[in-house]
C-alpha cells in the first residue's frame, strides 16, 4: 500500500480536468472527461471526488484506482456481457468503442441503506417500489431490488424512476430494457459472490449500459462507464455485519459513503448550494481508504503512478494511433 507521504506528495499533481483540443469537443461528466474520435471514445478518469451529484475536490490517485477496479471487473464479467473497453494506454485512460448510452442509471440494491433508507424513513416509495413496514437500517432484502434513476445533467440530481414509467416512456425500447434488467441482476449476483470470497458484502451498485449494432444490424447492449468501484458501489466487511446490525450500529464500510456522512454530519450538506471545502488531511485519508478498498476487493497491491498526470496523458494521447 502506498505510504501517506507518497499520497500527500501527489496532492499538487491531482487531475482535476484536462483539455486535449486536437481530439475535438470535450464531454465532461462528474468524474470522466471524454472525446469521440471516429468510432472510438477516449475516456480520461480524473481525480475528482463527487457526492450528492456535486464535485467536491480532487483525491490523489483516485482516477487510477477507479480505472484499476473497473479493468479488474470488466475482465471478470466479460462472459456475462460485453463491455466497451478496447485499450488501456495509461492508468487514467480507457479507449472504448463508441456506444449509444441508455439514459437510465440502473441501481441494484441488496440492503436497505443510503438514499433508499432515507426515502424509506420518509415514507416514500423507492423507484416505484413500496417496501413493507418494520424494516431496519442496513437490513438485507430477501431478493435484490432494481431501482433505476434518470441520468441528470452535471450538477443536477439524478431522479428515481419506476420500471413501469420507463416502459411507458420512450427512454428505452422494452426489449432492450429486459436485456438491461437481466444483465444488471446477473452482474450483481456475480459481484456479490466474488465480494463474499474477499470477505466483503456488495451492498448496492450502479450500472450504465449502452447499445451497439452487430454485423447483422441487430442492436445489443454493452456495459459502459465503470463497474463495482468505490464510486459506483457500497461495500461492507462481512465478518462484523451481523453483530453490528443486531446492535443497531453502522456496518464497517469500504466505500465512499463515509464522504457523504462527513458532509452531512460536519457540514449539514446534502447537495444544495456550494459544497464545503475539504481539508488536505481529509483528502489524504480518502485516498488511503480508496487504496485499501481497491486492494481488498481485487486482491492486488495498488502501485500507483506518482507525478504530473496531466503531462503524461497529453504525451500518451499525442502518440496514440487511433
Amino acid at each position: 500500500m502506498l505510504s501517506r507521504e507518497t499520497v500527500a506528495s501527489q496532492l499538487s499533481h491531482t487531475l482535476s480536468e484536462i483539455d486535449i483540443p486536437n481530439l475535438g469537443k470535450k464531454i465532461s461528466g462528474k468524474v470522466r472527461d471524454s472525446y469521440v474520435v471516429g468510432a472510438k471514445r477516449v475516456l480520461i478518469t480524473s481525480d475528482r471526488l463527487s457526492a450528492f451529484d456535486k464535485i467536491l475536490t480532487t483525491i490523489p490517485f483516485k482516477g487510477q484506482l477507479l480505472n484499476a477496479m473497473t479493468a479488474h471487473w470488466f475482465e471478470q464479467t466479460k462472459d456475462i456481457i460485453e463491455n466497451h473497453i478496447i485499450d488501456v494506454p495509461h492508468p487514467n485512460i480507457f479507449i472504448a468503442r463508441q456506444v449509444e448510452i441508455i439514459p437510465i442509471e440502473v441501481v441494484v440494491r441488496g440492503y436497505l441503506t443510503g438514499s433508499a433508507w432515507r426515502d424509506y424513513q420518509a415514507g416514500k416509495a423507492i423507484s416505484g417500489i413500496t417496501l413493507p413496514k418494520g424494516l431496519k437500517k442496513s437490513q438485507r432484502f430477501d431478493t435484490p431490488l432494481l431501482t433505476p434513476s434518470t441520468k441528470a445533467e452535471q450538477g443536477e440530481h439524478d431522479m428515481p424512476i419506476s420500471e413501469e414509467a420507463i416502459l411507458q416512456s420512450d427512454l428505452v425500447d422494452p426489449g432492450l430494457w429486459e436485456q438491461v434488467r437481466d444483465a444488471a441482476l446477473k452482474l450483481f449476483a456475480f459481484g456479490t459472490k466474488k465480494a463474499a470470497e474477499r470477505g466483503l458484502i456488495l451492498v448496492d451498485t450502479k450500472y450504465e449500459f449502452g447499445t451497439s449494432v452487430n454485423e447483422r444490424g441487430e442492436r445489443f447492449i454493452v456495459l459502459a462507464d465503470e463497474i463495482h468501484t468505490q464510486d459506483s458501489s457500497r461495500y461492507w466487511m462481512s465478518n462484523t455485519y451481523q453483530e453490528r446490525f443486531e446492535a443497531g450500529e453502522d456496518p464497517h464500510m469500504l466505500d465512499k459513503e463515509f464522504v457523504r456522512r462527513h458532509l452531512m454530519q460536519k457540514f449539514d450538506y446534502m447537495g444544495d448550494g456550494e459544497p464545503p471545502v475539504l481539508s488536505d488531511e481529509f483528502r489524504i485519508d480518502t485516498a488511503l481508504r480508496y487504496i485499501e478498498a481497491c486492494e481488498t476487493i481485487t486482491g492486488t497491491p495498488f502501485e500507483g503512478r506518482p507525478g504530473d498526470t496531466a503531462s503524461e496523458i497529453r504525451e500518451v494521447l499525442a502518440n496514440y494511433s487511433f
